[in-house]
């Protein structure tokens, strides 16, 4: 495997008036092709900020940071632009979803602002076929109104797709979900996960990060925990789990 993300003593400082604010503290993190890993902490504890580094979104202000072996401090904005829309699939808690535009129009956009030139004919095929892949082509004319919680975030899981990413980012993917759904997203990444697609994700949530394949802890701007789940939860068995014991309590006088 080749690291997708190679952080060495990454560090971001904001300046408030007089006040400096050390966000992120002398990270090194790397992430290899097709891992599945869960960055936590509490709030203020960096993983935000980390999240936004990793992503391109915000510059560090010391330390080096290689995304598929290119340095990022090297390249200028449009570049930054252009991995962002080539390189990284985006999934965000509020789904961030075009409401006036259906499922499938929603898919395209991305398609629409990459500098790799998606022919005409190719756009709807390549956006009907992400939405396959998350188990909602039957729902391609449907609004964002119109989908539930759950398939709203299947369609922006969808999206961040189209574009064959080297990294898909999650930010708090189930925090708008209650817990049945959360898992089916959960099993949802996990297939991708499985397919080669390396996820990272950003989540509060003990029970979330469990299906996940590698957890880092973070606390003051560093990592203090780096660690494999010892025992990945595997989404589709803990579906069928809650399946049956539905059905047991409806069996029961």
């Amino acid at each position: 495997m080749s690291a997708v993300i190679h952080l060495d003593a990454v560090h971001k400082t904001y300046h408030t008036g007089e006040v400096e604010v050390h966000a992120v503290c002398g990270v090194s993190l790397n992430i290899e092709r097709g891992e599945f890993v869960a960055i936590m902490g509490a709030s203020g504890s960096g993983k935000s900020t980390l999240m936004n580094i990793i992503a391109c979104l915000d510059r560090a202000t010391g330390g080096r940071y290689l995304f598929d072996g290119a340095d990022v401090s090297m390249l200028d904005r449009n570049q930054l632009a252009d991995i962002r829309n080539e390189k990284i699939g985006f999934v965000f808690q509020s789904f961030n979803l075009l409401s006036r535009t259906n499922a499938l129009e929603n898919v395209e956009l991305p398609m629409l602002y990459t500098h790799r030139r998606v022919p005409s004919e190719q756009i709807r095929e390549r956006a009907l076929q992400a939405l396959d892949t998350v188990g909602l082509a039957d729902r391609a004319g449907h609004h964002p109104s119109q989908l539930s919680g759950g398939q709203q975030q299947r369609v922006a899981i969808a999206r961040a797709l189209v574009n064959k990413p080297s990294l898909l980012l999650a930010d708090e993917p189930t925090g708008n979900l209650d817990s049945r759904t959360s898992v089916e997203v959960m099993g949802l990444l996990q297939r991708l996960n499985e397919q080669g697609i390396t996820i990272v994700m950003v989540t509060h949530e003990l029970d979330i990060a469990a299906y996940t394949k590698r957890n880092v802890v973070m606390r003051d701007g560093q990592i203090v925990h780096d660690d494999p789940v010892a025992n990945c939860l595997n989404a589709e068995t803990e579906l069928r789990r809650r399946k049956q014991a539905d059905q047991t309590v409806k069996l029961a006088p």
